[in-house]
Parts: C-alpha cells; structure tokens; sequence
C-alpha cells in the first residue's frame, strides 16, 4: 500500500472535505512567489511573457487581508490570470476569511506559506516552522477548503532544521493529503530557521530534488512541483522527466523564482520547450503592450519607478542589457519610449556602442 492510500485509508471516517479538481497541466511552469517582486506589475511582465504559466502574488498574512487596505493589497489586472493569493498565517478562523476575500477579489488559487524561513514570519508563527505543526496546518487548510471553491495547496520546504529526513517532509504532505489537499509545491532545501538568513536559506542547504520525486512516487494522484536552484531548460525538462539514477517519476512541474526575476526571457524559453502556443517572437514585441500598461497605471497616480523596478531584466544577456537596466530602474520613461531611444545601442557589440554613445535620454 502507498503513503497516499494509507493516509486516505485513515482519514475517510473523518474527512468530508471534497478534493476540488485540478488539472496538473497547470502547473507544468509557475513563478515563484516572492516578497517585494512578485506584486502586480511583475505579474503583468511575466504574463506577457508566458501567456499560460501560473503566476503568484507575493505572501500576504491574514492580518494584512483582514484589516489592511484591500485594494491596495490585492487587486490585479485580469490579464494576469491565473493568478494565485500566497496566504501567511496560522489560525483556522483567520486563513479561512482571508481565503474567501480572496476568492470574492477573483484569485484562481489560494496557496499556504509553509515556506519562508524569516525570522518574522516566525515570529507570527507561521512560514517553514508550520511544519512542525501539521495538524494545525491540517485544521488551516480545511478551514480554506470549507471557505472557497477554488483550489487550496501549499508551498513547503523538505524539512526544518536537524528534522530533514524524508519521513518528516513525508508525513507533513500525508496529514495535508488526508484532508484533501492535492497540490505541493516543494522548495527543496531545508529550512535552518536559527543562524541562517532568509537568502543564505536560499542558498546553503542542499538541493534534493530526489525528495521532490519520492514525493510523487508515495503520492502519485497529488501534483508535485519542484522548486528551487531552477535556472536554465535543461534544468526545467530533466525534473519534468522521470530520473536517470533510479526508477523515480518525474515531478507535475517546476516553479521558477529569482531566475524568473532577473533573466525573465527563460521563462519563454521554457514555455517554448513544453509546447506552450501564442508566445511573444522576440523581447521588443511585448513592448508595445508593456507601454500601454504603464501608461494607464501613471494616469492612475502609480509610481513610474514602483512598475519599471520589475523590468530591469527583459534584456538579460543581450546586447545594450546594461543599460536598459540602468534607464528602465530609473522609470524616467516608459519600456517602449526608453527601447527607442536606446535602439542603436540594441544587437551591437560593446565596442561598437562605446563607439557610439547615444548622448542623454530626454528628459
């Protein structure tokens, strides 16, 4: 008997909670979520990028959602869809609510942090250190389940501190799929919640990805995607593949975070790889989409700098990259203002730019 079917078999008399159904297919390329990036107008960069890929808002806590400013905090442009609300928290009653306001706000998803290692989020007690708490984060995405109809997963790490052997990562997705949770997206590093930052998290513990595939090997009827140290295509389609060491499936899909962020052309490169239609030809061709939005955010009192942050990296590796970074951060102009006017610069070799300096921007 696998894991799956054993929690199954010991939650039934208690467990009423339907499993909503899903598509793996959808989560075949997700962009990570990722606090200060992934808000809105990231969102709408990467959207026109990849037209299908599942995108996520960076984490919101229940507090913020409950008492906060809404608006502020959680609208987003239709275009994003699918798009779904990365949730912090721990209280039932609490992620239950902030799940319903962001199922009424229109999110295709409600997604459970049981990830980040901050010391912050500890201190809330919620992120990574849910995981020694299953049967709370058990009570917490019930609470979501009985409170939407959209899909309830969650983003985990494979273990927390010196609890990183693979019965611990187990037995946390096993309590969760008990109640109905189907969907697991798997950074693959423990989480070392005492002397290590939040980026040396990212960083220092090791990949193992092998967990990610025995995940999916115990829990075959769950969607497992790999997360972590994701960077190129070839990385992307050899976890989207069943492994070469030993007879373990593939992971459902992988999530991209900060290479999605700073190369963001990787995730057309990516998408193009998995047979995704209607992408974009070339960088510039987004452009005139990209001009629009940023026009019609600037007419609504949006900060020029707050949107042209997050585009930094179309050009990454290309000729004129440089600067393209330096101008686009500045947001004195909009991307396809600032790409004509630093057009010359585009598809030359260094040397020739330095040969030919394009004089200042207008103003």
């Amino acid at each position: 008997m696998r894991w799956h079917e054993v929690w199954v078999s010991i939650s039934t008399c208690c467990s009423a909670h339907s499993v909503v159904a899903l598509n793996p297919s959808n989560y075949r390329l997700t962009v990570a979520p990722m606090m200060d990036w992934t808000d809105r107008h990231c969102r709408f960069f990467h959207r026109l990028i990849v037209p299908s890929a599942l995108l996520y808002t960076e984490m919101i806590t229940t507090g913020a959602i409950l008492h906060g400013d809404l608006h502020r905090l959680l609208d987003f442009d239709q275009a994003e869809h699918p798009v779904a609300l990365q949730i912090g928290g721990s209280e039932p009653a609490d992620l239950a609510q902030a799940a319903r306001i962001g199922a009424s706000w229109g999110y295709d998803e409600i997604n459970l942090n049981c990830g980040c290692p901050s010391e912050r989020v500890q201190k809330g007690a919620f992120g990574a250190c849910l995981m020694r708490e299953p049967d709370l984060v058990a009570d917490g995405v019930k609470a979501m389940q009985d409170a939407v109809t959209i899909p309830v997963t969650v983003k985990h790490r494979i273990g927390v501190d010196d609890q990183d052997d693979y019965g611990f990562v187990r037995d946390f997705v096993g309590k969760l799929y008990s109640v109905g949770c189907r969907v697991f997206i798997v950074h693959a590093r423990s989480a070392i919640l005492k002397g290590l930052s939040p980026k040396e998290n990212r960083e220092i513990p090791p990949l193992r990805m092998s967990v990610v595939r025995q995940l999916k090997r115990d829990f075959p009827d769950a969607v497992i995607v790999a997360n972590g140290g994701i960077h190129t295509v070839d990385e992307s389609l050899e976890l989207l593949s069943p492994s070469k060491e030993g007879p373990l499936p593939a992971a459902d899909g992988v999530m991209l975070g900060r290479a999605a962020y700073h190369d963001p052309w990787v995730l057309r490169e990516i998408a193009g790889a998995l047979g995704h239609t209607n992408l974009p030809s070339t960088r510039e061709s987004i452009l005139p989409a990209l001009q629009d939005y940023f026009e019609s955010q600037l007419a609504q009192g949006v900060s020029a700098k707050h949107m042209t942050r997050h585009w930094h990296g179309l050009f990454h590796g290309q000729p004129g990259a440089r600067l393209w970074r330096r101008e686009i951060c500045e947001g004195k102009m909009g991307p396809l203002a600032l790409f004509e006017a630093l057009s010359a610069g585009f598809g030359q070799s260094p040397a020739q730019r330095s040969e030919q300096s394009p004089g200042p921007l207008p103003a």
